[in-house]
């Protein structure tokens, strides 16, 4: 359909069809929470168009301020002078490199015509910068139409490529012929390609965009793959600037580095590879014959900035996802990651990952800086999960051996070239090992997995409760972290493992024999070839990273203020298994700094309830002022009367429905739940998608229903699929559901359907689409709370009861949390059935606690609206029955 505009208001909203109502609402209040700088969280239903609602909605404000921008810029550069601030919008300041010069204070008393010739100067000075950045502006567009307008790209590439090929030609000709003459003698006769191994002399040195940007980003690369379509398809498609954002492990082409699998090893061969390269522009240095293994340490031929730049060109041209960028990379010879990196000051919206926006560090590393740019956080409902995750980090007594017994060698190999600044973090990190193998019980110098502990259990400590026990506390922990980061001794490490694994020479065999059987002791012994892995998973498993990699995260972690976390000593009996955790009990520490640079942020999701959570835990923890805080929700685009929500309290002999911990493993709860499933698929047509609380739980009510012959009973209504455990089995599982389905609906016979036996928090619980006759009753078995005897959790809930203040007739905030987090795993679950404005589907909540008031005030608003409590079976499944033959009957 033709593109259309909607008025809003005062606001023109360009869209591609006639929006919903419940569209334009949403448009125009995430327009005035981006106009007034404000941070808003937006639920709009699975189904009602919510990612055109932020691409149209959020990118009209972007082309009116940048309007608004150029008109202030024209009347200033037309003038000469004027006000460097807009009087009614103080963010219309013309690019953030003129705030400084925008308000400069002066001195109280200064005469006059100071004042004024310094504010003359200030006006002038920032004239001169519009015009050299509407130049560069102006430079760029044209570049970019003319992109657009020609398909001279992939020649120009080809070219460079040509080029480059003779250039290396002749590279290797000068070093064959280089190769024959005397050569210098390298100092202490390292080998070739071990110099780059070696420390440099650590020096502890303290440490942009000019229009507004739109920072977007979501969970997975095949959400934002979506988006970027959806983007495209948008009336805003053919102009806007975008350019789509990865890891290294989804964007790198260069085979030789993507077959290193780990994410770590990727990086830090990545890295390794442009060091390569700037050396050798330093100069050139005569080199010996490398061996085959240490040829992947050479230059990256991808990493070419003339062909980046042609891929930055061609990315802002026209709207790319992940995958055409990666192609566009193969064919130019040109790497993507690096590629869209350097279009992000030219680009209007960026699209990246999670991780990418909200880890500091690995923010900070992409080029992405956040001042005074908008932040748009879709599929945001596990956001706050997804930060403590991130910051949390666990080590094993392996790890810390393994570490240590690495360190200590390569200190051997090279003390005597090393500074003494270098040798005094070395000796500190290794005291940092050994104390916290030693605070687990064990000893550094033994082998970790034939040490027995003689105590065993959890203990939870405050950060500085374990630095004391640990007797660590003396250490500057912020030191050291920069030292790790600075002097990059885990990549010199791993190199240094990497590089005597595999090959020693005769010289160094006796040193480092006693090494080589120490890592031999780490890995697991086997007296047969092993076995064909059980799934393609196992068989595909990443090589490990260097162990003092990871520690570095642990030592990072430590640096958190006391009140924010904990660390979780966990001892299993042997040193090897044992771990220390740091477990993040405040995200906001980590979001703070993005609220705070932001213009404006909003949070989205199709199911945000609770919403208290992102308040309190997230925003209000950060700082957020509440005035600042917005809150928008929107009803589904579907009638009221296409969906029936129940709540059941008894089953069909008058059992109570109460799922608990310490009842649901009863026969009686598991055999109720059965027979109320067997009714269900009796009088629904269709799929059947049944969630339960944990896999554990689902193996026992299958073996049961097996055993007592109601299994039988269910397939002959309904096809019976399980949800399997490993991730790439789940195409194949709703494959072979969805055709099962669609036979069933063209044959007419006994079996009218399927049933799929799901998990709450599993594969099928997000992201998965059960539309239409794929889903035309979901049906929840009892209320997956988390385990509250889990260490972790109780901390959590006593940190909130301490933090957070108790609201007058509310449940404590730790109770709260559990509430809520069993909540948000059923709104996501129950959300999967309806998708779009014509269907329909029944929703079953199998316990009698649903029925409570603050359980249902937690339930999306356009599903708690429609809520039915019924007392006992009888009515309930009169209700379902007359729901579907009426829906299926107008259908």
């Amino acid at each position: 359909m033709a593109n259309e505009t909607q008025k809003v208001g005062t606001i023109h909203f360009p869209f591609p069809f006639t929006p919903y109502s419940i569209q334009e609402d949403f448009m125009a209040e995430l327009y005035r929470v981006l106009e007034a700088g404000k941070i808003g969280i937006f639920e709009s239903p699975t189904g009602t168009g919510k990612s055109l609602s932020l691409i149209c909605g959020a990118l009209s404000w972007l082309r009116d301020f940048e309007q608004k921008k150029r008109e202030e810029e024209a009347r200033l550069l037309e003038t000469g002078t004027g006000p460097l601030h807009d009087e009614k919008d103080e963010s219309l300041c013309l690019s953030s490199s003129c705030k400084g010069a925008a308000a400069t204070p002066r001195p109280a008393g200064e005469p006059a015509w100071v004042t004024q010739f310094v504010q003359k100067k200030e006006e002038r000075d920032l004239v001169d910068r519009l015009k050299v950045e509407q130049a560069r502006r102006k430079q760029r567009e044209e570049r970019l139409q003319q992109l657009q307008h020609r398909a001279q790209f992939k020649y120009a590439a080809k070219r460079l490529r040509q080029e480059e090929e003779e250039t290396e030609n002749l590279l290797r000709l000068s070093r064959e012929m280089l190769e024959t003459g005397p050569g210098a003698e390298r100092p202490e006769q390292l080998e070739s390609g071990e110099e780059e191994l070696v420390l440099a002399e650590y020096e502890n040195r303290g440490g942009s965009a000019t229009l507004p940007q739109i920072y977007y980003c979501s969970r997975t690369h095949s959400q934002l793959a979506q988006f970027v379509h959806e983007v495209k398809k948008s009336p805003f498609g053919k102009d806007v600037r975008l350019v789509s954002l990865g890891s290294r492990q989804n964007l790198c082409v260069n085979e030789d580095v993507k077959s290193l699998g780990s994410v770590q090893l990727i990086n830090d061969r990545c890295v390794d590879m442009q060091r390569s390269r700037h050396e050798k522009k330093k100069g050139a240095e005569e080199e010996k014959p490398k061996r085959r293994r240490q040829e992947k340490q050479a230059a990256c031929p991808f990493y070419n900035h003339e062909q980046m730049g042609l891929l930055r060109d061609e990315a802002l041209a026209e709207v790319k996802d992940i995958e055409q960028l990666l192609a566009l990379g193969k064919e130019a010879r040109a790497c993507p990651y690096y590629g869209s990196r350097l279009a992000i000051p030219a680009a209007q919206l960026v699209v990246l990952p999670y991780q990418m926006l909200l880890h500091a560090a690995t923010r900070q590393a992409a080029g992405i800086r956040l001042q005074a740019q908008v932040v748009i956080i879709d599929e945001a409902h596990n956001l706050i999960d997804t930060i403590t995750g991130m910051h949390s980090v666990e080590v094993s007594g392996s790890q810390l051996c393994q570490a240590h017994s690495q360190l200590l060698q390569y200190m051997e190999r090279y003390g005597k070239r090393l500074k003494a600044k270098n040798l005094m973090y070395l000796k500190q990190i290794l005291y940092l090992l050994e104390k916290f193998v030693a605070v687990l019980g064990g000893n550094i110098k033994q082998n970790p997995n034939t040490q027995s502990l003689s105590q065993t259990g959890t203990e939870l400590k405050t950060i500085n409760d374990f630095l004391f026990q640990s007797q660590i506390d003396n250490i500057n922990l912020f030191k050291v972290q920069r030292y790790c980061e600075k002097s990059m001794i885990s990549r010199k490490l791993f190199g240094f493992t990497e590089r005597y694994g595999a090959v020693l020479s005769s010289r160094e065999q006796p040193r480092l024999a006693g090494f080589q059987q120490f890592l031999q002791s780490l890995q697991p012994r086997t007296t047969e070839a092993p076995a064909a892995p059980a799934d393609e998973s196992q068989a595909s498993a990443p090589r490990p990273a260097s162990p003092l990699m990871h520690i570095e995260g642990f030592l990072a972690a430590l640096t958190t203020a006391n009140q924010d976390g904990r660390v979780i000593l966990s001892r299993q009996g042997s040193l090897s298994q044992s771990t220390l955790k740091f477990l993040l009990l405040n995200p906001a520490v980590h979001f703070a700094q993005v609220v705070k640079e932001c213009r404006a942020v909003v949070i989205a999701g199709g199911t945000m309830q609770p919403v208290s959570d992102f308040r309190q835990q997230l925003l209000a923890c950060a700082g957020v002022e509440a005035e600042r805080m917005v809150e928008f929700s929107c009803g589904h685009v579907i009638p009221p009367d296409n969906i029936l929500p129940l709540v059941i309290c008894s089953g069909i002999s008058n059992q109570p429905l109460e799922f608990t911990f310490q009842k649901r493993e009863l026969p009686q709860m598991m055999d109720e739940a059965g027979r109320i499933l067997c009714n269900l698929c009796s009088v629904v047509p269709g799929g059947v998608v049944c969630f339960f609380p944990s896999y554990e739980y689902l193996r026992q009510v299958h073996a049961h229903w097996e055993k007592g012959g109601l299994l039988g009973r269910l397939a002959a209504r309904k096809k019976i699929f399980q949800e399997p455990k490993s991730a790439h089995q789940v195409e194949q599982v709703l494959l072979a559901y969805s055709r099962c389905i669609q036979a069933c609906g063209q044959e007419r016979g006994r079996v009218t359907g399927a049933l799929l036996l799901s998990v709450v928090g599993g594969k099928m619980s997000e992201g998965i689409n059960f539309s239409d006759n794929l889903g035309r009753c979901v049906v929840m078995v009892g209320m997956p709370f988390p385990n509250i005897r889990s260490p972790e959790l109780q901390e959590k809930m006593a940190y909130l009861d301490q933090t957070l203040p108790r609201a007058p007739g509310q449940a404590p905030p730790g109770k709260n949390l559990v509430e809520n987090l069993c909540m948000k795993a059923v709104n996501q679950s129950i959300g999967r059935a309806i998708r779009h404005q014509k269907d329909f589907a029944s929703i079953v909540l199998l316990d009698q606690r649903y029925a409570r008031p603050p359980v249902l005030a937690k339930l999306p608003a356009w599903i708690r609206a429609r809520v039915e409590v019924k007392a006992t079976f009888g009515p309930a499944i009169a209700a379902v029955q007359k729901f579907h033959r009426e829906k299926s009957a107008s259908s």
